[in-house]
Parts: C-alpha cells; structure tokens; sequence
C-alpha cells in the first residue's frame, strides 16, 4: 500500500516553553496559534499524562502567532476559563474555549487589544471549535452533551456568530435520514460539512440552504478534506493512519484509492490531535507534542 508522508506545516520556535502551551489551532488564515500560561502548574491525571494548567483564575496568557516565517506575540487579559480550544475571528478578534466548574459560560471573547470582550455559554462537552474568516463558529458536541440538559448542545453541530449568540443547529429531520454524531467536521467560508460516527454519512450544509447528505463507503472517519469532487477520508476501520481517496458522486463518494499515512520521519501515523479540516487540507499534530503542526492536502 501507498505511503503518504505528512509535510511539516508550522513550528512554535524553540524560545517557547511548549509544556506551558494550554490549546493550538491552525485559523482559516493558515497561521498557526499557540496559548501559552507563563505561570502554570502540571497535575497529574488520573489515566496518566501531564498538561499544563493555569495556577488560578483569571490569568493573564502568551498568544504567539506564526504565519510563515513571521511570528509575533499577543497577551490576552484575564483569561476566565481553563483554555482547551481557541480560534480567531476577523479584525484580530478571537475566542477560547475552555472549562470553569459548574460554571457554563465556558466561551470568552476576545479584542483586538486582548482584553475581554464577553463571556457566555456554548454548551457542555464541545469536542471542536472551528471557525472561518467570516466570524461564523462551529462546535461538534459529543453524545453526553447532546443528551444532556444543556440546551446549547442538543445537536451534533452547532452555529455561532462572532458576537458568541448561537444561531443553527443541525437537527434530526422528520422521515429523513440524518446523522446521531458527528466525529468529523471541515469548514470553509461557505460550506461546513461533517461525517457522521455511526452511521456512513456526509452531511453538507450550505449556508442558506437545506443540508446535503451522501453515503460514505465506510465508517469511523477522523477527519477529512476536500477540493471539488475530490474527498480525502483519514481513518476507518483498518485505522486512523488509513487513508481513502474517493471521487464524490450525486448521492455518495467511490473510493479510487488508498494509502497509510506517516509522519516525516517514516513512522506510522497511529495517534494524532483532532484533525482541522480547512477545504483541501487537514492539519494534524502529535498529540505528545504541541509544538509542531503538520499538512495533509487534496492531491
């Protein structure tokens, strides 16, 4: 079978402390992101591992941004929440997600100054925050939020404004075939399109327009790219380095061919961060790591 080898994308440089990282993206702009606490503490976890943690509430966070070659730094004023997602808005804007006990506002906005513009809810177990460069958020919200009492999350995905007011979810149709969870999810200015975890499903949402649904040939997807009528499918049963490139049709995707990915050293990619789908490319880490960000396009 075909390897295909990931491409090292972006690098925190070597004067950061990578362990005080608490949350890393890839924005719609392709620059890569990186949330430092200066002052953090390292509790050990009850299933092994150690990450950073903010030693109080609020705090004061390094945000260092790198877009090519150019990297600057930005701090972020009172930090509310334990960050574990974050993501920028147009006009320098950005937004973090994180944890704050029984507290629910879980989301905080931020200026271009860094300072805090607004707190609020975006429901209980986000499992990604994705946004695109016209201020629309997306969040994927796992079975215990979606069953839960928080009315913020009782869908699979859900739709924000960058003001953080939630707009759409994406719900069950009456006598229409839709997706339970969503495992997957790629984001451009115009369209979102999530795989669904159990069942064998792409659903596209246009905005405007009624979602789209087509069959997958396979399950357990972990993440995906897209570039016309070309879909790039990372995971499934055989695993998550497996890779599918198929051919979309009307109704569903044909698979034309499939390789293993690995990382630039030749190993076999077994274990990564979750996948951010941005059109063609899919951007994944290591998950041992946060320093480094690596690439994976539509061929």
């Amino acid at each position: 079978m075909t390897q295909v080898t990931l491409r090292p994308y972006a690098l925190l440089p070597r004067q950061y402390d990578e362990r005080k990282v608490l949350a890393s993206t890839v924005d719609a702009w392709g620059r890569a992101l990186w949330l430092i606490c200066t002052d953090a503490r390292f509790p050990s976890r009850p299933y092994g591992g150690r990450s950073a943690e903010p030693l109080a509430l609020p705090f004061d966070a390094l945000l260092v941004t790198r877009d090519g070659d150019a990297v600057r730094e930005r701090i972020l004023h009172d930090v509310a929440v334990n960050p574990r997602d974050l993501e920028a808005l147009p006009g320098g804007g950005l937004v973090v997600h994180g944890f704050r006990g029984a507290d629910r506002r879980n989301g905080q906005l931020f200026g271009r100054n860094g300072r805090p513009r607004r707190r609020f809810g975006m429901g209980t177990h986000v499992i990604q925050l994705v946004a695109d460069r016209r201020a629309a958020l997306w969040t994927l919200h796992g079975e215990e939020g979606m069953y839960g009492d928080d009315p913020l999350s009782v869908d699979a995905v859900a739709r924000w404004d960058g003001a953080g007011n939630r707009l759409h979810g994406f719900r069950h149709s009456p006598g229409a075939r839709f997706y339970l969870e969503a495992d997957a999810i790629n984001v451009t200015d115009s369209e979102v399109r999530v795989v669904d975890c159990y069942d064998r499903a792409l659903v596209e949402q246009r905005i405007g327009d009624p979602p789209r649904i087509r069959s997958l040939p396979i399950r357990g997807i972990r993440g995906l790219a897209v570039s016309d009528q070309r879909l790039l499918l990372l995971g499934g049963p055989e695993g998550r380095g497996r890779l599918h490139h198929c051919r979309l049709t009307d109704d569903g995707a044909v698979i034309t061919g499939q390789g293993e990915l690995v990382w630039p050293n030749g190993d076999p990619v077994r274990r990564y961060s979750r996948p951010i789908g941005r059109g063609p490319h899919l951007y994944l880490r290591n998950p041992r790591s946060m320093r480094m960000w690596h690439v994976l396009s539509v061929p």
